[in-house]
């Protein structure tokens, strides 16, 4: 019966679509078990996989095409859950913010987002720009330029002189006082204003900064910026919305403020206890760890200039603590959401983090469950992306070698499919 179906599913898309595409893949991984399968045939028809073969099969009709897969290894499209696709790293980076245009802030991002769909990362989450992330989310969808599957906080929310404060170190005629339009917050009643702000301003979820940052011109990278309540407040709001939270934290108060105030992810995690450890495991909340952005920081901070002197010790102290903090964490069994904020280092050596983590403890199979079907539950799209099966969206991509016995190889992508269209052959 089950045969009959997958016939009839197949015959109804030749006559639907006129053309399918045949993937003949030498090695498959099985992110929902853990396994690496050989010898398969994925079918794949207009944006959707429609069947998965034993053997590989030959094409119904003359229509149809034939990807040569057979010496590589195939697997879902990548999830990257922290990624800033409006700027990227550079010595001058501090002085753009007061020179770059909108309109050049978009066309750079037209780069950064092409750049990462080709190495593999189909799906975004975009964790705070000016907005132009809602533009090009769009126009992606749209197909009107190349890029992956953006989900957008739009702008993150911050505390006055916190990390995600858009004024910090412009002089007394520029600083102001932005508030929730901005995405400034200093009350509840802020909050809500400002969560609402981000929905109508075309936002997909929440992003906040719990605690100082690294980055920000600033002097603490790891204070508490937020109350309990005020967090709280973001959350609930954001729940009506049908948005989930990310924070940003490298401090430990103030992560354990953002996991009892009801966020979903926590963001670098840098300087992390064992007790927040288990706050995380008891309310199901998911560490992001960015160990290639800490790496990247650490070393830039050595060179003379590249950051403003307030910078410097910030980068020095945490930035080379990720690692470690994330490897205990897995091995206390805390969630693992994959996300590399790609932008603080070059777009497109994303798959960078995947080493890092191994190398941290964290099995290579696992690596990469972590950048598929973890990440796409907390999306809320574990029903259509994560895994090469039957009815899911076709994101499809694939390596030179098998990256359970080579996990390096995963910072080279030699296919890549998004939609069912192929993008990189």
């Amino acid at each position: 019966m089950k045969k009959l179906l997958q016939l009839f599913v197949l015959m109804f898309s030749i006559i639907a679509f006129g053309q399918n595409t045949y993937l003949h893949c030498g090695k498959l991984i099985d992110t929902k078990e853990g396994k690496v399968l050989t010898n398969k045939t994925i079918i794949v028809s207009g944006k959707k996989i429609i069947a998965i073969e034993n053997g590989f099969v030959q094409p119904k009709t003359s229509e149809d095409v034939v990807v040569d897969l057979k010496s590589k290894t195939v697997m879902p499209g990548l999830i990257d859950m922290h990624v800033h696709l409006e700027m990227e790293t550079n010595p001058k980076a501090y002085l753009e913010e007061y020179t770059l245009n909108d309109a050049d802030i978009a066309f750079n991002s037209l780069h950064f987002a092409e750049v990462t769909l080709m190495n593999g990362f189909t799906t975004v989450r975009d964790l705070g720009g000016s907005g132009v992330n809602v533009s090009l989310r769009n126009a992606i969808n749209q197909g009107k330029v190349v890029g992956p599957r953006i989900f957008t906080a739009e702008k993150s929310l911050a505390t006055t002189g916190g990390h995600a404060d858009p004024t910090n170190g412009a002089n007394n005629k520029l600083v102001g006082d932005p508030g929730p339009k901005e995405g400034v917050v200093n009350s509840v009643e802020d909050a809500k204003k400002a969560v609402r702000q981000r929905y109508k301003n075309g936002a997909d979820l929440i992003k906040i900064t719990a605690t100082g940052g690294v980055l920000s011109v600033a002097k603490s990278g790891q204070n508490p910026q937020f109350t309990v309540e005020e967090i709280k407040a973001i959350c609930d709001t954001a729940k009506d919305y049908g948005f989930h939270v990310a924070a940003h934290a490298h401090g430990d108060e103030g992560m354990q403020r953002a996991i009892l105030g009801g966020v979903k992810t926590i963001e670098h995690g840098t300087l992390m206890s064992d007790e927040t450890m288990e706050l995380m495991k008891k309310y199901d909340v998911y560490l992001v760890p960015t160990i290639t952005a800490g790496r990247t920081v650490a070393d830039n901070a050595k060179i003379e200039g590249y950051y403003p002197e307030v910078i410097v010790p910030k980068a020095l102290e945490i930035g080379p603590k990720i690692q470690s903090t994330f490897g205990r964490a897995y091995k206390k069994g805390v969630g693992i959401a994959f996300g590399t904020d790609a932008g603080v280092f070059y777009h497109g050596e994303n798959g960078r983090e995947f080493a890092y983590m191994a190398e941290a403890g964290m099995p290579a199979i696992e690596t990469i469950k972590s950048a598929t079907i973890t990440n796409a539950m907390i999306l809320n799209l574990e029903n259509e992306i994560g895994q090469i099966k039957a009815g899911y969206i076709a994101d499809i991509v694939a390596t030179n070698d098998d990256p359970t016995q080579n996990i390096s190889t995963m910072e080279t992508i030699v296919f890549v499919m998004k939609d069912g269209k192929i993008y990189k052959q």
